[in-house]
């Protein structure tokens, strides 16, 4: 029986309809993946590595010690600077003091020997004015007499100034640039102990070790890690959104996210959206996601589903409220 044109054009639209209802509907996800942000350790000077103390995948607590480098020549230059600390305070100190009591006796005893001097010549000059007067003697004997007289006190004068110098503390001036020279010292030591210090490294955070990049006995570059830590809650997703869809998205915005193995579908808010787009993501987990127009966008969980991700891990995140298909 030969079917007529419009029995046809019927049978063709009802089966184009049946192949579009059986035909799958685009996954409204958006692929992506977990990533770690990591806390790369490392002591800002260089050294052989003495110790590890930590191992991948090693829990850690906040202050654990991690690893150190040798530090002899840090631990000399520290001494060193004690042993300078000392000697500056004790110039510093000596300088706010007279002399010693027996330089100071020993000038006493000067000046009383002047005094001693000036009063025997004060005698003598009194005899030979009297001898002068009694016409005994000539005007000369008198006139060496004076002199010797005016010499003595001199020397009293002289004997006393030197007591009294022995006795007073160094001049302001030196007294600052000792305590000056002190404080110097201080920072000096200071900085020793900041660099031994710098030789050991411990945990900044509770964290999980996710690596070890040395072993004991090899030398490690100034600033280069030593230990990466994964802190609880560090790891975000990232996943990438084509331009058409990008209007939808806003800082803030709730989205889920699934990996094979997570069971229920975990939440996170969108945290970051690129301003520049890219042609590729970096990693493709789906073919439909290629040579698209893309933005790169991340989302953070609660630090407790954070706990349920791997970084690496392929995601699909979808908005909060889509069904999954």
């Amino acid at each position: 029986m030969k079917l007529r044109p419009f029995f046809i054009a019927a049978i063709a639209v009802s089966a184009a309809l049946w192949l579009a209802a059986c035909a799958k509907a685009p996954d409204p996800s958006w692929s992506g993946y977990a990533e770690g942000d990591y806390v790369y350790v490392a002591a800002p000077l260089g050294g052989r590595l003495d110790t590890l103390a930590v191992r991948r995948g090693q829990a850690v607590t906040k202050g654990a010690a991690l690893f150190a480098l040798e530090a002899e020549a840090e631990a000399a230059a520290r001494d060193e600077a004690a042993a300078r600390l000392d000697a500056a305070r004790a110039q510093a100190a000596n300088a706010g003091k007279g002399r010693r009591a027996d330089e100071i006796a020993v000038n006493a005893a000067q000046l009383a020997q002047a005094r001693v001097q000036a009063e025997l010549a004060t005698a003598e000059f009194a005899r030979q004015r009297q001898l002068v007067a009694q016409g005994f003697v000539s005007q000369a004997r008198m006139d060496d007499a004076r002199a010797a007289l005016d010499q003595a006190r001199q020397h009293v004068a002289e004997a006393g100034a030197a007591l009294r110098v022995t006795q007073l503390p160094a001049r302001s001036d030196e007294r600052v640039a000792a305590e000056a020279t002190a404080q110097a010292a201080s920072q000096a030591l200071r900085q020793g102990d900041w660099r031994s210090a710098q030789k050991r490294q411990s945990a900044p955070a509770d964290a999980q070790v996710a690596d070890t990049f040395f072993r004991v006995g090899e030398y490690v570059l100034a600033g280069q890690p030593v230990v990466s830590l994964l802190p609880p809650g560090a790891v975000r997703a990232r996943f990438f959104v084509p331009q058409a869809e990008l209007g939808g998205l806003r800082i803030g915005q709730a989205v889920t996210l699934q990996c094979d193995g997570c069971g229920v579908p975990i939440a996170a808010r969108v945290e970051f959206i690129a301003t520049q787009p890219e042609f590729t993501p970096p990693v493709i987990y789906s073919n439909s996601q290629r040579s698209r127009l893309v933005f790169m966008v991340e989302a953070r969980p609660t630090v407790a589903d954070a706990a349920r991700l791997k970084p690496g891990q392929p995601l699909d995140v979808r908005r909060s409220g889509e069904a999954t298909p």
